[in-house]
């Protein structure tokens, strides 16, 4: 491990630029620049998610409704190339951590509603990278450094299979049946697993409702499935016929807060049930599929019954946190306090800096949670997420599916890194 005492030398930034971009659904998002004096550069695309919580930092678009339907972020480009380039050329940072207190400071608000976070993190991101290159180091290494650990295993993954909810047009209520290639040691063949099990999927999906290959935002199949044991049911016939019962479970992100209301959640398109009967409804599915992971299992803010539905199946499985916690801190520490879940699903989007995310990060740790970092619906083939996740010794990481080139940029430099630490993937479970 490189201690940070070794590359705290002070570095300048000459330069800040950005761009309006394309993410992986069409809609604009910024890449950003960034170079020191000495002529190190780093850069960064910035993901936006679809499925989203209402704690997040905010994100900044221009809301001109003649160009991307309001969804244009020329505003956020003209804040690095404005506000933020005026204030920080000419200035030197000794560390990740005293430039992204500098944006804080900039932007000068509580969730970044001024300049937005996908402004403030484009140059959090950009920065590391030009900071790593300075340092001779891997971008890996370099998220290593500010974690202050050693890297010993590498993510494993969670791969998107099927989808529904909000990543699918809402066909069914359920967002996403992932795939964990749970006996699986190397990054090499949890790929090869996943690959096996998405065809035959696919080719099940062709017999069965006669239909070409539908995908959604991170690539799930997303058939037209009259009810969410359909999905289960396609899945471990998946998983049967490429012969790796056993060898791959299942993952779940039901995120509740989409098809919850006052009257309750609404989980079949009819009738509603309570928050107890939710539970009860998880439990049978835990005990009757090889589920191994919760995700948001219950609505961003019924806090009152995230302490049951972990009570109920924390022992089983993971009961992950997304729209619950939103990378927020302090929505972390009350989850810890009320022992509302067990693991955190990381997306540094949420918050906006690297160092506020990693601060979530290291909380979740404290408490022995486990840590899956994640990408978004919107993605771009920057690979900076896969450095992240390894960098910081996740748990688990969730990129989407294997058949976009966003989220097949993430794999292939997992494989990369993997080639050049020769480490194997963390034990499941851990």
């Amino acid at each position: 491990m490189v201690h940070q005492r070794a590359w705290r030398n002070l570095m300048k930034i000459s330069e800040l630029s950005a761009l309006e971009i394309l993410d992986s659904r069409g809609r604009p998002t910024l890449e950003v620049s960034c170079m020191f004096d000495s002529g190190h550069e780093g850069y960064a695309q910035v993901p936006s998610g679809a499925s989203t919580g209402r704690a997040e930092a905010y994100e900044l678009r221009d809301n001109d409704p003649k160009r991307y339907r309001g969804l244009g972020c020329l505003k956020a480009v003209a804040h690095v190339k404005g506000e933020f380039r005026n204030q920080l050329v000419g200035e030197s940072f000794s560390d990740q951590a005293t430039l992204d207190q500098r944006l804080l400071d900039i932007d000068g608000t509580h969730n970044k509603s001024r300049l937005g976070a996908n402004t403030i993190l484009g140059i959090s991101l950009a920065f590391a990278r030009a900071s790593a290159a300075a340092h001779k180091q891997a971008l890996y290494e370099y998220f290593a450094t500010l974690n202050g650990q050693s890297i010993t295993t590498l993510p494993r993954l969670m791969v998107n299979l099927f989808s529904g909810g909000k990543h699918a047009g809402g066909q069914v209520a359920l967002q996403d049946v992932l795939v964990v290639p749970g006996g699986a040691a190397s990054i090499h063949r949890s790929l090869q697993d996943v690959v096996a099990v998405y065809n035959t999927a696919t080719d099940q999906m062709l017999e069965d409702y006669e239909m070409r290959k539908l995908t959604a935002d991170e690539g799930g199949l997303a058939p037209a499935f009259p009810n969410i044991d359909a999905m289960f049911k396609g899945a471990i016939r998946a998983i049967n016929v490429a012969g790796l019962s056993g060898d791959v479970q299942l993952a779940l992100d039901v995120a509740a807060s989409h098809f919850y209301s006052d009257a309750g959640y609404i989980l079949n398109g009819r009738d509603s049930i309570n928050a107890t009967e939710m539970i009860e409804t998880m439990g049978a599915w835990a005990h009757q599929y090889p589920i191994v992971s919760i995700e948001d299992g219950l609505a961003e803010d019924d806090w009152s019954h995230w302490p049951q539905l972990t009570a109920t199946l924390g022992e089983r499985c993971l009961t992950l946190g997304d729209d619950l916690l939103c990378t927020n801190p302090e929505r972390i520490q009350k989850a810890i306090d009320i022992k509302a879940c067990n693991a955190l699903l990381l997306k540094v989007n949420q918050i906006g800096t690297l160092t506020e995310a990693l601060q979530a990060l290291k909380l979740a740790r404290r408490a022995g949670w486990h840590v899956t970092i994640s990408a978004r619906s919107g993605e771009t083939e920057d690979n900076w997420l896969a450095d992240l996740a390894v960098g910081w010794s996740a748990d688990q990481i969730k990129v989407g599916s294997i058949n976009q080139s966003e989220r097949l940029a993430k794999y292939n430099r997992l494989l990369a890194i993997e080639r050049d630490l020769e480490r194997g993937v963390v034990s499941w479970p851990a």
